[in-house]
């Protein structure tokens, strides 16, 4: 298994699909990243030299926003929410739906134990 930014991807499938087993890479940046580097999109990933490897880890470092970094952008702009005292933050600190989705379902099982959103009267 090839190792890019410290993460395994999967040998046995094609590059286009197991370059979007890291964070922050999806279908379109990875076809992009193949194109610069002029590489086949249908070749399997466990046929990458390990030039082709240091190649596709020195441009990610130098353009992409990925992996680590990526996750450590996610979490300051929830923790900047959250300082603000924004409702965005506040949904995030009680850990229920951010962006406006129905609470008297479905979220309560989304994100762990059973939240009172709001009692009922008889």
């Amino acid at each position: 298994m090839p190792n890019i930014l410290g993460i395994a991807i999967p040998d046995n499938k094609r590059l286009e699909i197991s370059l979007t087993y890291l964070f922050g890479i999806g279908r379109v940046l990875s076809n992009e990243i193949i194109a610069k580097l002029g590489l086949d999109p249908d070749m399997r990933a466990h046929k990458l030299t390990s030039d082709d490897i240091a190649r596709i880890n020195g441009l990610l470092q130098s353009e992409y926003i990925v992996e680590g970094d990526l996750r450590r952008q996610v979490q300051n702009n929830i923790k900047r929410l959250i300082s603000i005292h924004s409702y965005r933050g506040l949904r995030h600190r009680q850990g229920l739906p951010v962006r406006g989705q129905r609470t008297k379902t479905n979220s309560r099982t989304r994100k762990g134990r059973r939240k009172t959103v709001a009692n009922k009267k008889k």
